[in-house]
């Protein structure tokens, strides 16, 4: 009877998270693309489709951008069906290329939003999946933090997207369900499969891959199963190796799954940014078509901006963690004040901003006493790498509230575990022997508090601007 009512409300809470996804798909249903990421995303995924290979800024495709970019910047032989890159992974093309070979170009971002929709819905029932391993004690705590994720606003309408998020955040989720029920099974398949949904998480998102070291080393010394880390060891590497060598055979020289560390430090640290991805800087370095040349000169001259000034790292650095814990506001405004949502009444607006915003600092305030106060089981430390290794690398690289998307259910799971078990954890915190705890706790919640309220008062006359009656058509950079 248990096991029935577990299936009813994992399709149940799928169903709800599909239907709520479906409608601003449905709604949108004419938009076309509207970021430099998508318009890429999607170049690549149209010539993968045409079986013309990793190729983007064909003949066609460089018409479209020609305002934004000097063609010019083409010498030498260049090939009408676009140029071979290796900037982007190649994970999220492929699953777009999947799409486009059964549906007419022309209906393209339909279909593939419509089938994102569902992608993205899965979401909710494993997150609640998760919540039952990390919590089994209290089979709520699943089911609070999947309702949580179903209804997240940003996630709702991120089928719109053409990002790899899209499948990034499922193919986490799934792959840390895999990992710890395979150090429960001890079974070959279940290690396999939690390999391979981890590299071609690496093929989406190349970020993942500074995980793997801590998931290895969380499997042979809590799991205790050298067989196991073997295991995950090759599927992994089944899925890395043979576009790093495709890459590095396309540069004659080693080149891992995507390589734009160049660009992404350069923007990272470039005097005009602090940290973030900032127009018209972002398009500094896209006039070079040798991927490996942008690269190299992206790193040569982040050198030299921290050669130059070297007291500004820990600046930047401090940038970077409140931009990755900032307000889910960025994408909002750029759309809005680009005319794509049309003119809203400024009531409305505030209201719709307010509750895109609410939810994340709701799942915050309730996930860092979730945190503190916390009996770190072996399932439970499994997730806390995936946290904290994830965000780090954003410290040191690039930064942007887009990026936290990926951790969300998992903080919701803590944050729902805080909610129902709120009592406990209060008198927890205001134990004697707990004081460093609550003082924890306070410093936390307040740096947030902090962040948030500096983010909004260094925007206030752009948020004037974009709530008067002209908002819409502010045309605001991204």
């Amino acid at each position: 009877m248990v096991q029935r009512r577990n299936i009813s409300f994992f399709w149940m809470i799928f169903l709800v998270a599909s239907f709520l996804r479906l409608i601003p798909v449905i709604a949108a249903r004419d938009m076309t693309i509207g970021l430099d990421d998508m318009f890429q995303y999607d170049m690549l995924a149209r010539s993968l489709a045409a079986g013309e290979g990793f190729r983007w800024y064909g003949e066609d495709d460089l018409e479209l951008v020609e305002r934004y970019l000097p063609v010019e910047f083409i010498k030498g032989e260049y090939d009408p069906r676009g140029v071979l890159t290796s900037f982007r992974a190649p994970g999220y093309p492929i699953f777009l290329s999947l799409i486009y070979r059964v549906s007419a170009l022309e209906d393209r971002f339909l279909i593939a939003r419509l089938v994102q929709a569902f992608l993205m819905a899965s979401i909710a029932p494993l997150t609640w999946l998760l919540g039952r391993r990390l919590f089994p004690e209290n089979q709520k705590v699943g089911k609070v933090a999947a309702w949580f994720v179903t209804f997240y606003p940003y996630l709702l309408v991120y089928p719109l997207a053409l990002a790899t998020e899209v499948i990034f955040i499922p193919l986490v989720l799934a792959c840390i369900l895999f990992i710890l029920k395979a150090a429960d099974s001890h079974r070959w398949q279940d290690y396999l499969l939690a390999g391979a949904l981890l590299g071609y998480a690496a093929l989406t998102r190349s970020v993942v891959l500074a995980l793997f070291p801590f998931i290895l080393l969380w499997v042979w010394f809590l799991v205790r199963d050298q067989r196991g880390v073997l295991l995950l060891l090759v599927s992994v590497l089944i899925f890395v190796i043979p576009w790093t060598v495709r890459n590095t055979r396309l540069h004659g020289t080693f080149t891992s799954v995507e390589n734009n560390m160049g660009y992404t430090v350069y923007m990272g640290y470039h005097p005009e940014t602090e940290g973030k991805f900032q127009y018209p800087q972002s398009l500094e370095l896209m006039h070079f078509l040798d991927d490996a040349e942008r690269n190299r000169v992206g790193i040569e001259k982040t050198i030299g901006f921290i050669r130059d000034d070297p007291g500004r790292v820990p600046y930047l650095v401090l940038r970077k963690l409140g931009y990755f814990f900032s307000l889910e506001r960025k994408a909002l405004t750029y759309f809005y004040s680009n005319n794509f949502l049309g003119y809203i009444p400024q009531a409305w607006l505030i209201l719709i901003f307010c509750i895109f915003m609410l939810p994340f600092t709701v799942l915050m305030i309730f996930t860092v006493p979730g945190l503190v106060v916390q009996e770190w089981t072996k399932p439970r430390i499994l997730v806390g790498i995936v946290l904290f290794v994830y965000f780090a690398p954003h410290l040191l690289l690039l930064a942007e509230p887009r990026f936290h998307l990926t951790i969300v259910p998992l903080l919701a799971v803590f944050a729902a575990n805080a909610w129902l078990d709120r009592k406990k954890i209060i008198a927890d915190l205001f134990r004697q022997s707990s004081k460093w705890k609550l003082a924890l706790t306070v410093v936390l919640i307040g740096l947030l508090f902090i962040n948030w309220g500096t983010e909004l008062w260094l925007d206030a006359e752009q948020l004037k601007l974009l709530f008067s009656p002209e908002g819409n058509r502010l045309y605001l950079n991204y």
